[in-house]
């Protein structure tokens, strides 16, 4: 779990009175005592994210819909201050020898916040929530798929069948695409479900003004479940807050000319020209939190042309200059990635070798793929056609910074003799544009825990939407080795052996230039110094908000 970071600034009086505060330590005065957390008050979030359409997460599944659900729904399985997948809801589980059953035992005494008991029943109502086309699941049921049969053993414990063994399931269980609900709030219609999700976490949604804010005030019955992962193993009772009000602020400099204004106390979506001002504010705290899963990259569409040729995909990726862009659009908030995987992610593989700019080399490849020629404008012709490639861009998944890194791509491209079209589309256009194929590079963040996000990826299988529409192969990688590469990680029990095998997956995708990485999916978050307790996050990274409290 990430941990805040504090920017003060450096001026004359900030010096002068640190100087002044280590001379009245020397001279035997005492340190100041720590701050006592204070009950009360509504802290207010203003989210850059699109707003959700639907409040529970196992429908579809995307980014937005963990944030807000990580503080009224919580998980089997969470990780704790040491990065460990340990139970949080879930007590623990035994795995059968050959890894097909899984038997979950449950912490007795939880409850959903109408009343209703988690138990194994909520679980496998859930789980079958998850799996149900008519849920239009994707990310949650993507996680879930090995999950074959469930049965019921007594109210603590639940038993899994699985289709194959699967050494990812205990880290899917962490996510909130896979959170728990109360059965009866399934059994609702989905708009009602979607409007007010009902859970066990610390917060309860009161109600949700589209295109304004969600309301969320405090369980006054929540009990920390396992208290030993958590930032603060004393606080097990309710949360400091009264509520919170989490806004929907689309525009990135009203969030924060409303941080520094007071009005608001914490921001997502930071832009790093605000994170390097924010820096030189002592009144301003920063929480760096990468996400895990997949670096933020480019995905080059090689189920057609031009990109179904590995020499034109790697002349794309030679062309551009990716690097530069980086370093005079992102101010230091975020390093260049050369791995499929996010840099939190211990399996991770990178090969910078394969990434240098080398437009000799991208020329060498293009005329030797047969794009020869040149027309009027420069770009790359062969039979008459133009080298043209097509970027639909996600208008709310790419911030600012990343428009126009891909518009500097598109200028380095071009002295290569590619043309790069891009289209900004709002996010629903753009996944209409994925599903599809209207595409030939696209930049699409996928969040998981755990390396088992190649599966999502890169596996044959994954070029088949889920029951959502949404598919995640957008690289439509279909190579044999990979897969079974895939499966036997899948499967495999020994560290070792996983990050062998996921090694060699990567290795293939970075060598077939499948992808081209760029950083780790930023998320920067921005908060008012009188806002404490904001360091802890859950296992994909979003802030969670039981031990936060406002000093004024």
């Amino acid at each position: 779990m990430q941990k805040s970071r504090r920017r003060a600034a450096a001026s004359a009086a900030v010096v002068l009175a640190s100087a002044l505060a280590l001379s009245a330590c020397s001279a035997g005065a005492p340190e100041p005592a720590p701050l006592e957390p204070v009950a009360g008050g509504t802290l207010v979030y203003a989210s850059g994210d699109a707003e959700p359409d639907c409040l529970d997460p196992h429908v579809g599944g995307n980014y937005p819909q963990a944030l807000l659900a990580s503080q009224f729904l919580e998980t089997l399985y969470t990780k704790d201050q040491d990065g460990e997948v340990v139970p949080w809801l879930a007590s623990g589980a035994d795995v059968s020898d050959d890894g097909t059953t899984i038997t979950l035992h449950l912490r007795d005494g939880i409850e959903f916040t109408d009343g209703a008991p988690f138990d194994a029943e909520a679980v496998k109502a859930n789980i079958e929530h998850v799996l149900d086309p008519a849920t239009t699941s994707s990310t949650g049921y993507l996680a879930m798929q090995k999950v074959a049969s469930m049965e019921v053993v007594d109210a603590a414990t639940l038993r899994l069948d699985l289709s194959a063994p699967d050494a990812a399931l205990f880290e899917s269980f962490t996510q909130p695409w896979n959170a728990m609900m109360s059965p009866a709030g399934l059994e609702r219609s989905q708009e009602e479900n979607c409007a007010a999700p009902i859970g066990t976490g610390p917060f309860v949604v009161e109600d949700w003004q589209r295109q304004d804010a969600v309301t969320l005030v405090r369980n006054e019955n929540y009990t920390v479940p396992n208290p030993a992962a958590t930032a603060d193993p004393e606080h097990t009772g309710a949360a400091y807050l009264e509520g919170i009000e989490w806004r929907f602020v689309p525009e990135s400099a009203t969030r924060y000319s409303a941080l520094q204004g007071g009005t608001v106390d914490m921001i997502d979506n930071a832009q790093p020209d605000t994170i390097a001002s924010a820096a030189e504010s002592a009144d301003i705290e920063h929480l760096d939190a990468p996400r895990p899963g997949a670096s933020n990259r480019i995905e080059l569409n090689s189920s057609k042309a031009p990109f179904d040729d590995a020499r034109v995909r790697e002349a794309f990726v030679r062309a551009v200059d990716v690097d530069s862009a980086v370093d005079s659009l992102f101010f230091g908030s975020a390093e260049r990635s050369y791995s499929p995987l996010s840099s939190v992610e211990p399996m991770g593989y990178a090969d910078e070798s394969l990434f240098a700019r080398d437009p000799e080399e991208a020329a060498r490849l293009l005329d030797e793929a047969g794009w020869r020629e040149t027309d009027d404008a420069g770009y790359r012709v062969k039979d008459g056609e133009r080298l043209s490639v097509h970027l639909p861009v996600s208008t709310n998944q790419s911030v600012p910074a990343e428009q126009s890194l891909f518009e500097q791509l598109q200028a380095t491209a071009k002295e290569s003799g590619i043309e790069v079209t891009t289209e900004l589309l709002d996010l629903g256009s753009w996944y209409g544009a994925l599903g599809e194929h209207d595409y030939d590079l696209v930049s699409a963040p996928y969040t998981k825990v755990g390396p088992d996000v190649l599966r999502i990826l890169f596996h044959s299988d994954s070029t088949v939407p889920a029951p959502s529409g949404y598919f995640a192969n957008h690289a439509m990688v279909r190579e044999a080795a990979i897969d079974a590469a895939l499966e036997e990680a899948a499967s495999a029990d020994d560290p070792e052996v996983r990050a062998a095998l996921y090694a060699e997956v990567q290795a293939k995708v970075l060598e077939g230039y499948y992808i081209l990485p760029l950083y780790d999916q930023q998320n920067h978050f921005l908060y008012r110094a009188g806002l404490h307790g904001v360091g802890e996050t859950t296992a994909v990274a979003t802030p969670v908000f039981h031990n936060a409290w406002l000093a004024d």
